[in-house]
């Protein structure tokens, strides 16, 4: 009976941090709308308001193959395709915070595999919430770690 107890206890512990996981990137939104938003009768001054990002000449990325347990470290550059195992990573852009080069990056990635020409994955990983667009693959994981600046 206690097993039965925990397991669930366990259970509404794993969906209560699911739950946050999938939650945050939302509360994020609404924390910047919000902080963005003015008051009644308030002007907005959108030259100061607006999000300031900068581009960077390459990105870091992390591999996992989750057959073998391996970790790459992917040092690339804008425009420049490295492989991956079977996959091709092309990344086309990376930004960052202009007045904070350590934040938050996002990366514009175009991801195959080998001999496919229909992309596995194509689109922006945002370094903070890597599930938010995440690369769905059955053997391996990449997401954003920075950009090189």
């Amino acid at each position: 009976m206690d097993a039965g107890i925990t397991g669930h206890v366990r259970a509404d512990a794993q969906s209560v941090r699911a739950i946050h996981l999938m939650l945050k990137p939302l509360a994020l939104c609404a924390a910047l709308l919000g902080a963005a938003a003015p008051l009644h009768g308030q002007a907005i001054d959108v030259e100061s308001s607006s999000a300031r990002v900068q581009s960077a000449p390459g990105a870091i990325l992390r591999g996992l193959d989750k057959v073998s347990g391996i970790v790459s470290e992917i040092d690339i550059s804008v425009g420049q395709t490295v492989a991956l195992g079977r996959l091709q990573i092309t990344l086309g852009d990376c930004r960052y915070p202009a007045n904070n080069p350590a934040g938050d990056a996002y990366a514009w990635l175009v991801i195959r595999d080998a001999g496919v020409d229909q992309p596995h994955f194509q689109g922006w990983m945002i370094a903070s919430s890597p599930g938010l667009n995440a690369l769905e693959h059955a053997r391996y994981d990449v997401w954003v770690i920075r950009c090189k600046t």
